[in-house]
């Protein structure tokens, strides 16, 4: 994958601290939402494509969200109500590969708008065991991942193998923002000038993110970080890091106890400090390998849902949270 700085040309770079669209109407959860208002329709997938739409759309539409605050969107489960959601709605926005059922609903619905957002950008594959391919850490160089087995259970893959988790890299949203823009633009064409003043904003504020995190992660001490599933590995591409997964890109699943040995010797080796949690999924497993390795936990979160216990209440203030968590656990707070 080619990790050169590629920021995302935008007109509106010097409006990103313009907070305009700074209080938007909240996603709802309400089942009853989707295609009752006179507004502009979108039933999202989940978290990361809920906000995509809400930011891009502003006042013109009403979202909601299939995945309620708190639920792991890689189990959902579509219901009859949500089922026939869908068939009110105007747009429908979802990940292809990441909820099956999801797909399935979204497919075999009449609903006119359909954007799956791993068509518009590329999808990489991560989650392999076999070393730390990033020492070198800068973003100058293509790392290819052809050929790489990754861990058994990979049950959260797009087709073909590919990693969903593309929302953790803001170029790589940044992307994923300027096509679900354009389909709103085609979709209501009388809102397109806001559609696109929006996503040009949303558009830098990724950007900017990116410098932020670029930066963040200068000077640090090691480049090797452990979670609990491969989920941050558009992320470690993106900054030159490695991500040594504890249970490949399936949250749920059990790690061998050859894997676990491995870790405590990665982390040795590379002078690890923490195991990362998150905050939708048990922390069990992630506190055992510390305990054996003699680490600390603490939380980087995958961003697949906003609650209570997430540190922030959007996509950017617990990005910046995770930016702060992987400083001190990498040596470069």
């Amino acid at each position: 994958m080619n990790v050169r700085r590629r920021l995302i040309p935008t007109a509106a770079v010097t409006a990103v601290t313009a907070l305009a669209l700074g209080t938007l109407s909240a996603c709802s959860s309400d089942s009853a939402a989707a295609g009752s208002t006179d507004e502009f329709d979108v039933v999202a997938s989940f978290y990361p494509m809920a906000f995509l739409a809400e930011r891009i759309g502003g006042d013109h539409v009403n979202v909601t969200s299939l995945t309620q605050p708190g639920q792991e969107p890689h189990d959902l489960e579509i219901s009859a109500k949500q089922t026939a959601q869908l068939e009110v709605a105007d747009a429908a926005l979802h990940l292809k590969g990441l909820q099956p059922t999801v797909d399935e609903a979204i497919g075999q619905s009449g609903v006119k708008t359909k954007i799956d957002a791993a068509t518009l950008t590329t999808l990489e594959t991560h989650g392999a065991e076999d070393g730390h391919g990033h020492e070198d850490g800068h973003a100058e160089e293509d790392h290819a991942h052809e050929g790489e087995d990754g861990h058994e259970g990979h049950s959260h893959e797009t087709e073909g193998g590919k990693d969903p988790h593309v929302w953790l890299d803001p170029v790589k949203y940044a992307e994923v923002a300027e096509g679900v823009g354009q389909a709103f633009e085609k979709a209501d064409p009388d809102h397109a000038a806001d559609y696109r003043k929006n996503t040009e904003t949303l558009v830098g504020e990724l950007n900017e993110l990116d410098a932020t995190l670029e930066a963040g992660l200068k000077d640090r001490k090691t480049d090797v970080f452990i979670t609990t599933h491969a989920s941050f590995g558009y992320f470690a591409e993106r900054y030159g890091l490695s991500e040594e997964a504890i249970n490949g890109l399936d949250p749920e699943s059990e790690p061998s106890a050859a894997r676990v040995k491995e870790l405590a010797r990665t982390a040795k080796a590379d002078g690890v400090t923490t195991v990362f949690y998150e905050t939708l999924v048990s922390d069990d497993t992630a506190k055992t390998v510390a305990k054996d390795a003699g680490l600390k936990t603490d939380v980087l979160d995958p961003l697949e849902g906003i609650t209570d216990a997430s540190r922030g209440d959007d996509y950017f203030e617990v990005m910046q949270s995770n930016l702060k968590a992987l400083q001190t656990a990498l040596g470069s707070a």
